[in-house]
């Protein structure tokens, strides 16, 4: 028997809803948590703060899209404005503005995790029946030639050139239309995205879907979760409507992601039970580098990481001082509106780089956090979330290191003029100029750049002092309760986090299944 999808538009009425399961949030997490248990045969629903959008309403526009599939339009930031927080808030989540990349996770952070967390029964033979089983669903493959677009074409040639490490990057993709609009959602319906696959299998199965509905209150008795208050969400103002739902479910799934499921259960009032709650958070902190090429490269067109450069992913250590590396770099996609917004300059200036916008190309790096330099994530009686994430030395050198590299692999691909992301447009004609990038201040606010894959906030462990929920991703202290999303993981995954999600919430739904039986 399908299961239904409930909107805004048909709930216009407060009511009490009776379920086995409930998640909350329909992302890489949640909708993979909802298949799994569904397909145990248990009665799921789920609920998701933000809208839901088939393909069909998918029309590329970017400041249409930004309002459908980006939360807060990606305009939020940490709280010193240094960092754009970017996260989804509609059904399917990140999931739907991703760019497909689909890594499985690196043996030696689950080691890590095992030996330094204690994350027992996550480890590379737990998680190895799960790929197969994600591949086939998401369709994964390493990027074909065909979806190599010019900028990934340069970054491939020139990386061996350098003889740096690299591989084409695996991809979740089916049919893909080489349209370039992959952050606006995929019209096509190409991209394997939670929205048209874990979803539509739970409902398949049987799981509900409440659309517009954002989760409230947990009402608690004892060391049990008994319900949970919610409300509905009217999606054209987007505030609060006068209809209340009442969730009440023998288990609790939060997976509303590595910037929401903390901020959740902060508002929640667990903190003072859970002192761990909303610290370690990493947000993998990306910074780009623009150059301009006397080819045209069209950098919005076909898929946006078709290579990846895999030399630097982890950091290196000479006599335990930094060297290089901690960050994975890759070709970057903008379209048009977002170029304009984060190519720095104004005026005559920026209208000169703007001309040149079919040649305009580059790259983007992503930091893998220091675990000694994590940020937190805070409640304030306003109730308002604030990510608090400053740059420490170390996160500091990695910086600098990876626009450096970035620098060198542009010039090398044939770049004539390199532009770094900091806001007094530092520009670079020649390699032998890439001194100046140890000058550039990393100050608060000092450069454009963005943070795309949180984790932590929620960390697994097996202490209740410095953790959140124990190795089963049950929440310390409550019998029914769970955490399934990146805001589980100790530390950054070094890699795109999407499919270690997915494979983490298999695992969880394992868990969950064995409580419950």
């Amino acid at each position: 028997m399908s299961g239904k999808i409930y909107e805004w538009k048909n709930l216009g009425e407060s009511k009490e809803i009776h379920t086995e399961v409930l998640v909350i949030g329909t992302g890489c997490g949640g909708a993979t948590v909802a298949y799994e248990l569904a397909k145990l045969g248990k009665k799921v629903t789920l609920i998701e703060e933000g809208g839901y959008y088939h393909t069909g309403t998918f029309d590329n526009h970017e400041l249409n899209m930004a309002g459908k599939v980006s939360a807060e339009r990606n305009m939020a930031t940490t709280a010193d404005g240094t960092v754009n927080i970017v996260y989804g808030k509609n059904v399917g989540g990140a999931s739907v503005h991703y760019w497909a990349d689909s890594y499985r996770t690196p043996k030696d952070r689950l080691e890590l995790w095992k030996d330094k967390f204690g994350v027992l029964g996550h480890g590379p033979e737990d998680l190895e029946p799960f790929w197969k089983e994600l591949d086939d669903t998401l369709n994964v493959h390493p990027a074909k030639e065909e979806n190599y677009n010019k900028m990934n074409q340069l970054v491939r040639k020139a990386s061996k050139e350098l003889g740096w490490e690299g591989n084409p990057v695996p991809q979740a993709r089916k049919n893909c239309q080489k349209s370039g609009h992959c952050m606006q959602g995929c019209m096509f319906g190409a991209k394997q995205s939670q929205l048209i696959t874990h979803i539509p299998m739970a409902m398949a199965l049987g799981a509900d879907l409440y659309a517009d509905t954002k989760a409230l209150e947990l009402e608690l008795e004892g060391d049990k979760v008994v319900g949970l208050e919610a409300v509905v969400i009217d999606r054209p103002s987007q505030k609060e409507s006068e209809v209340k739902l009442r969730f009440k479910a023998d288990t609790v799934v939060v997976a509303a992601g590595g910037f929401g499921s903390s901020t959740f259960l902060l508002k929640n009032g667990l903190k003072k039970k859970l002192p761990a709650l909303g610290e370690f958070l990493a947000i993998n902190p990306s910074p780009f580098v623009h150059a301009l090429y006397k080819e045209p490269i069209i950098q919005w067109r076909n898929i946006p990481s078709a290579y990846g450069v895999e030399e630097f992913r982890l950091a290196r250590y000479a006599g335990g001082i930094y060297r290089e590396g901690g960050y994975l770099i890759m070709a970057n996609q903008l379209q048009p509106a977002a170029i304009g917004a984060l190519v720095p300059g104004f005026g005559a200036e920026h209208f000169e780089v703007m001309k040149e916008l079919p040649r305009l190309g580059g790259t983007i790096g992503w930091i893998d956090d220091p675990d000694t330099e994590l940020g937190r994530i805070e409640v304030k009686s306003s109730g308002k979330r604030e990510v608090q994430y400053s740059f420490g030395p170390l996160t500091k050198e990695i910086l600098r290191d990876c626009i450096r590299k970035q620098v060198t692999l542009n010039f090398k691909a044939g770049a004539y003029k390199v532009i770094l992301p900091d806001l007094k447009r530092t520009v670079l004609t020649k390699p032998e100029e890439i001194g100046v990038v140890d000058s550039l201040p990393l100050t608060p606010a000092s450069m454009a750049m963005a943070a795309p894959h949180p984790a932590g906030g929620c960390r697994m462990g097996l202490d209740p002092k410095s953790s959140v929920v124990d190795w089963k991703h049950k929440v310390h202290g409550i019998s029914n309760l769970y955490v399934s999303d990146s805001s589980v993981f100790p530390t950054a995954v070094s890699v795109d986090p999407s499919y270690t999600i997915m494979a983490f919430s298999k695992r969880a739904a394992q868990f969950i299944s064995e409580k419950k039986s």
